[in-house]
């Protein structure tokens, strides 16, 4: 069994997968700005489930809570960045700061927990650190730059740290969700019968998640999707954009 540390699972994905690893026996930390949701798993998982209100732009409060999650567990063997903003507009009418504030949350959130969790797992030898991507950072899509910017940066940050830590035995893996029915995707001008179930994700990635393979999904159907943004980004990102733009017109 694990030791999980996990960002922003006080809804959605990170809920559910924070419930299915609690069931499979692991203990789960959850750091998150909101945490009412948590209470009754708290107890229905006595010693198992521990939660901290924390700001993952916050680099003191996530440093407190993980030196308090090492006093409980000993040791961390997984820590997931799954907190995230996503915002919508297009470019000429989204303002700088929507920009900055997005890689505050996505992507200096990320390396904010990195940074604070590396020194134990160096000190044990080993270790998983799992950031939740997106396919449009890979491939691009129309109204949400920021968010899929900060997605591409952490590709890349995951990249490079797998390769830097190899030696001392710490990976660095990519989590790749499909779009799904969650809050911040709620605006999305997507048919929700095309979003997935945050259950099924959270659960199936749950199930996933001693995977040694770079990209984790939920799925087979999911990581067929996920090759094929990789193989031909433009191209899907291009598709992706053209649908839900005749879905738009659409609804005109």
């Amino acid at each position: 069994m694990s030791n999980i540390v996990i960002t922003g699972a006080n809804q959605g994905i990170g809920y559910y997968f924070m419930e299915q690893a609690l069931k499979d026996g692991n203990k789960v930390a959850v750091l998150d700005v909101d945490t009412e949701s948590l209470e009754r798993l708290a107890q229905l998982f006595p010693n198992k489930l521990f939660y901290y209100k924390a700001d993952v732009c916050d680099e003191m409060q996530i440093r407190i809570a993980i030196a308090d999650i090492i006093k409980k567990f000993q040791r961390i063997d997984i820590a997931i960045h799954n907190a995230c903003l996503c915002t919508f507009g297009k470019e000429t009418t989204t303002d700088f700061n929507i920009y900055e504030r997005s890689f505050d949350v996505n992507y200096y959130g990320a390396l904010r927990l990195v940074k604070s969790v590396l020194p134990y797992m160096q000190a044990q030898k080993y270790g998983k650190v799992i950031f939740t991507s997106s396919g449009v950072g890979v491939t691009g899509f129309i109204g949400i730059s920021p968010y899929a910017s900060t997605k591409g940066a952490l590709e890349a940050l995951a990249k490079c740290l797998n390769l830097e830590y190899a030696s001392v035995g710490v990976t660095f893996h990519i989590i790749h969700p499909p779009l799904t029915r969650t809050k911040s995707a709620e605006p999305l001008p997507v048919p929700k019968e095309f979003m997935a179930d945050p259950q099924k994700v959270g659960y199936g990635l749950a199930k996933h998640i001693t995977s040694k393979r770079f990209i984790i999904c939920h799925g087979f159907v999911q990581k067929i999707q996920t090759i094929a943004c990789y193989l031909f980004p433009i191209k899907m990102g291009k598709l992706m954009s053209k649908m839900t733009l005749r879905y738009i017109n659409s609804e005109k």
